[in-house]
């Protein structure tokens, strides 16, 4: 019997928030599965990851990647076994990470930075879609790069407990500064503390923000990683150290509509105020470096200085969903969506 491949496509960009209870810009297509060619293998995807990130490649609009095209299989990191390979890197039953897209089976080579990579031994493969994978070194680069925190320093996290803003909080825990985290709701609110070993954490759908800063570091934030904008980047900007670094990493405020956002910041001034940098990157400028990322990623890991959660959305057909529950905070730790549920 043939291979059948479930194939998420954009049919239509999305106007403003995507549809949690529905397909929305996407359609669910069936097809017989594609055949490698030669120097290529045909991967069975056995998990999706599900980042914040994807929303904005659905925008016909300036991106750091560009923007998904309609009619095209929606891109996705995902991990899967090799099924069928005319590729001497890449032989039958090698898990693989890599730009797999959401669908059942995807066919490619091992070239390239968004080729198919075999799994390191030794590593759970869906960990690629995580701690070794985008979440993870966007937490590494932007932690240690950009922000760069010093023993006692007082950190603030923002989403500090979706997948890269809790990988970030822990690495600044590892590096010995003071962390406090910024989440929505008392249960991540409870993990950020008690299971990650944050300092503290703010709830922004209970607590007064800006007072909260104010209690718990009167001295001032010396590293401010934002994965949020809106306004609890306004929040920080008024409780700033001298010399704070801001680490532009997200702003799932905005929803990744392709529009501008309805808050400022207003109080950027506060920047030269504090003679205060802010600035922005994107992981893959650093790709030279990943062996580095991967290594200090995996020491902490088996110290015990980061720990990792994980949602799971069940079945390709919630793909849609999980990504649209992303920005109504519905996930702890890094979403990600079995294929087969």
């Amino acid at each position: 019997m043939p291979r059948m491949n479930r194939q998420w496509i954009l049919a239509r960009r999305p106007q403003g928030d995507l549809n949690p209870s529905g397909p929305d810009c996407f359609e669910l297509r069936t097809t017989k599965a594609p055949q490698p060619g030669p120097g290529e293998a045909l991967v069975r995807v056995d998990w999706l990851s599900i980042d914040p990130t994807q929303r904005g490649w659905l925008n016909d609009s300036p991106n750091y990647r560009a923007p998904v095209g309609l009619g095209e299989v929606m891109r996705g990191g995902g991990v899967g076994e090799v099924v069928a390979s005319n590729a001497p890197a890449l032989p039958v039953g090698t898990h693989v990470y890599g730009e797999l897209g959401w669908q059942d089976y995807a066919v490619g080579t091992s070239h390239g930075l968004y080729g198919m990579h075999p799994v390191p031994p030794g590593v759970e493969p869906r960990r690629m879609l995580g701690l070794f994978g985008t979440t993870g070194l966007t937490a590494y680069f932007g932690m240690t790069d950009v922000g760069r925190p010093r023993p006692g320093e007082t950190v603030v996290v923002s989403a500090a407990a979706g997948a890269t803003g809790a990988v970030a909080a822990q690495i600044a825990k590892a590096r010995r500064a003071r962390v406090i985290g910024i989440a929505g709701g008392e249960r991540k609110c409870r993990w950020a503390v008690e299971t990650a070993g944050l300092d503290a954490c703010i709830d922004h759908t209970r607590d007064d923000v800006p007072a909260e800063l104010g209690r718990l570091a009167p001295e001032g934030i010396d590293v401010y990683f934002d994965n949020v904008g809106g306004d609890l980047l306004e929040a920080v900007l008024d409780h700033l150290a001298l010399h704070a670094r801001i680490v532009v990493c997200g702003a799932v405020a905005s929803g990744y509509r392709g529009e501008a956002p309805a808050t400022g910041p207003r109080n950027y001034l506060q920047l030269g105020l504090r003679r205060a940098r802010m600035d922005g990157f994107v992981f893959l400028d650093h790709a030279d470096r990943f062996p580095e990322a991967f290594r200090a990623l995996a020491d902490w890991s088996a110290k015990g200085d980061i720990v990792v959660e994980e949602s799971v959305a069940e079945d390709l057909t919630q793909a849609p969903a999980a990504l649209a529950g992303l920005f109504r905070g519905h996930n702890l730790g890094k979403q990600l969506v079995r294929v087969r549920g």
